[in-house]
C-alpha cells in the first residue's frame, strides 16, 4: 500500500476500481460455466476422449483463476473492515495459499493449452495413427504429470516468491511456453495444406481434415483469448517486482483491478468457445437443460 501511494503521488494516476458487484458476478459466472463443461463431459460417454479431457483440464484452470480472484477480493474487503490484519501470521498463510492458487491456475492453463495443441497436431498430421498414439490412458498420465508439476511449482514459487531466482524462471516460463505453442501453430498451418493433398485420395479424408482444421482454429482462438486476458496481469507482476517506484510502472499498476477482472473474463469466454465450436457439447447442454426442466 505504501509503495502504491508513493507511486501515485509521483504520477497522479487515479486507481481504477471495479465495483464489487461486477467483480463477484463475473467470477460466479466463470465458475458456473466451467462447472457445466465438466458435468457435460462426465455425463456424455461420447465425450470421454483425450481432447475433451484436456479441455476439462483447461476448464479446471479457469475455475481456479476465478476462485483465486474471488478469495483475494474477499480477503481485501475483510482487511478494510478490520476483521483481518495485513501482516498477521494467519493472513500471511492465506496470502501464500491464494498466491499458490493463482500460479497453479496460470501454469495449469499454459500446460493445458500445450496439451491441446499437441493433441491437435497429432490429429492433423498423424490422423490414421491418432488412436494408437493418443490413447485415453496416455492422456490421463499426461494430465497427472501436468498437474503434479504445476502443484509442486505453485507451492515452491509461492513460498519463495521473494527470491529473484524464483521470480525470474517463472516470468520466463510464460513467454517461453507461449512462443513454443505459437511455433507449433505456425508449423501446423503451414503443413496442413500439403498434408491434405497427400491424403485427399482417401474417401473420408476431406471431411476428416476439415474437422481437424476446425479444431486447430478453435485452439488458436483459445490462445488469443488467453494472451489477451492473462498477459496484462503477468506484466503487472513483473512491474511490481522490478520497478515499483517508476512513475510509468505505477500508472500501469493503477489498473490492477481491471487486469484481475480480465482473468475472470477468460473463464467466461472459454466455455462459450467450447459451446459454440463443438456440436457434441451443444447437444449435451441441450439434453442437460431439458432434463432439468
Amino acid at each position: 500500500k505504501n509503495t502504491s501511494d508513493f507511486s501515485l503521488n509521483i504520477t497522479d494516476c487515479i486507481q481504477v476500481v471495479v465495483p464489487e458487484e461486477v467483480f463477484f458476478t463475473v467470477a460466479a459466472a466463470g465458475i458456473l460455466e466451467n462447472l457445466l463443461i465438466l458435468i457435460a463431459v462426465v455425463r456424455n460417454k461420447n465425450l470421454h476422449l483425450p481432447m475433451y479431457f484436456f479441455i476439462c483440464s483447461l476448464a479446471i484452470s479457469d475455475m481456479l483463476g476465478s476462485l483465486y480472484k474471488t478469495l483475494e477480493n474477499i480477503f481485501i474487503i475483510l482487511c478494510e473492515l478490520g476483521y483481518l490484519t495485513r501482516h498477521g501470521d494467519l493472513e500471511k498463510k492465506l496470502d501464500d495459499a491464494m498466491d499458490s492458487m493463482f500460479i497453479l491456475s496460470l501454469l495449469g492453463s499454459i500446460f493445458s493449452l500445450l496439451a491441446i495443441a499437441a493433441d491437435r497436431y497429432i490429429t492433423i498430421f498423424y490422423a490414421l495413427r491418432y488412436h494408437n498414439i493418443m490413447t485415453l490412458r496416455r492422456a490421463l498420465v499426461i494430465l497427472v504429470i501436468i498437474w503434479t508439476f504445476c502443484a509442486g511449482s505453485s507451492i515452491a514459487i509461492a513460498l519463495f516468491s521473494y527470491e529473484a531466482a524464483t521470480i525470474i524462471p517463472f516470468t520466463i516460463l510464460f513467454p517461453l511456453m507461449m512462443f513454443f505453442i505459437l511455433c507449433l501453430y505456425i508449423h501446423m498451418f503451414l503443413l496442413a495444406r500439403s498434408h491434405a493433398k497427400k491424403i485427399a485420395s482417401l474417401t473420408t479424408s476431406t471431411v476428416h481434415q476439415r474437422t481437424n482444421m476446425k479444431g486447430a482454429i478453435t485452439l488458436t482462438i483459445f490462445l488469443g483469448v488467453f494472451l489477451c486476458c492473462w498477459a496484462p496481469f503477468v506484466l503487472h507482476i513483473l512491474l511490481a517486482r522490478f520497478c515499483p517506484h517508476n512513475p510509468y510502472c505505477a500508472c500501469y499498476m493503477s489498473i490492477f483491478h481491471v487486469n484481475g477482472t480480465l482473468i475472470m473474463c477468460n473463464s467466461i469466454i472459454d466455455p462459450m468457445i467450447f459451446a459454440f465450436r463443438s456440436p457434441e457439447l451443444r447437444s449435451t447442454f441441450k439434453k442437460m437443460f431439458y432434463c432439468s426442466r
